[in-house]
């Protein structure tokens, strides 16, 4: 056992995360204590280590979710190749588009009308705030905007009477390996790593699909810390840009997370973009140490704008503390 700390560490982390699928709960705290499977994953290249790729390429080879671990169990380790060669073949690339519940307010912020640039961008599912309506549930009132299919989010701390989403005069982003909203199999993937026991978690994705479809953005295949400074110049050219993220630094190498830290700060400094964060406390500790004095909420991202925390999101957008 002592062999696979990181990856039992990193389940039992994930479970934090998992609260809303008691499926994934319960299959993450049983993998970290099973010396055998932490084994099998281990033999993994450490990015392809996790929790909700695992799982997703045994739900993939039917693995049935909600189900029982011990079906989980018994299908990775009788594996003769068939879901290790997904896991190495395809990434989490959800990109949830419920995380636009947090991430609009901060934007309409910025500006009405702006660039956005998302890094990890995926299929580019995010990059529609304005073609989607929202509810913002406070302990004294429910503030709504925009039109489209509607988005909620419980809110506590300081929040406006009024949201206007931005207009968005230009939408592109950068991934590795983005995704064609077109190609029914990609898609066909992003809808198996939708949690088990998610169902309007997967109605959103269906309806993000259909947007994006219907007007693809700008998505460019790279390395966010060599292609963004280039492509920010792009979107400038449209609007004043706004980088953005949710979810996507912690794939990063930790010294590759400093170096993209480092380089937002001196895009923002020179006025080239914004740039609002929504990633793990752990993830981006700069950002994370300017909430010191917010709740404590394990399982909770910290939100940044410029580099400076405003709120403690949940992963999927369903609520925030605005700090």
């Amino acid at each position: 056992m002592e062999l696979y700390t990181d990856v039992a560490r990193q389940y039992a982390d994930f479970a934090l995360y998992a609260e809303d699928s008691p499926c994934f709960r319960d299959w993450a705290l049983r993998v970290a204590e099973d010396s055998e499977l932490l084994a099998w994953i281990a033999t993994l290249p450490p990015v392809k280590q996790q929790p909700n790729l695992v799982f997703a390429a045994a739900r993939w080879h039917d693995v049935r979710a909600p189900g029982p671990y011990s079906a989980l169990r018994e299908a990775l380790l009788a594996d003769d190749g068939t879901i290790r060669a997904t896991v190495l073949k395809r990434a989490t690339q959800t990109n949830e588009v419920g995380r636009l519940a947090t991430l609009t307010p901060f934007l309409a912020e910025l500006g009405p009308r702006l660039a956005l640039l998302e890094v990890g961008a995926s299929a580019g599912l995010c990059l529609y705030p304005d073609r989607w309506s929202y509810a913002w549930s406070t302990p004294h009132r429910t503030v709504t905007a925009g039109s489209g299919p509607r988005l909620e989010c419980e809110v506590t701390g300081p929040f406006p009477d009024q949201v206007t989403p931005p207009e968005v005069a230009w939408r592109g982003g950068i991934d590795l390996n983005p995704l064609d909203p077109t190609d029914r199999d990609a898609m066909a993937w992003l809808t198996t790593l939708v949690w088990p026991e998610q169902d309007d978690r997967r109605q959103r994705l269906e309806d993000a699909i259909a947007i994006a479809r219907a007007d693809p953005p700008h998505l460019v295949a790279g390395d966010l810390l060599e292609t963004l400074p280039t492509l920010v110049e792009e979107a400038a050219g449209h609007a004043p840009v706004v980088v953005f993220h949710s979810a996507v630094i912690a794939y990063l190498e930790p010294d590759d997370r400093d170096r993209f830290a480092r380089m937002m700060s001196r895009l923002v400094e020179a006025g080239a973009c914004r740039w609002i964060s929504n990633e793990a406390p752990q993830v981006l500790p700069t950002v994370s140490a300017t909430a010191a004095d917010g709740p404590d909420l394990p399982g909770r991202f910290v939100l940044g704008v410029d580099g400076l925390a405003r709120a403690r999101t949940h992963g999927h957008g369903a609520s925030m503390v605005v700090l």
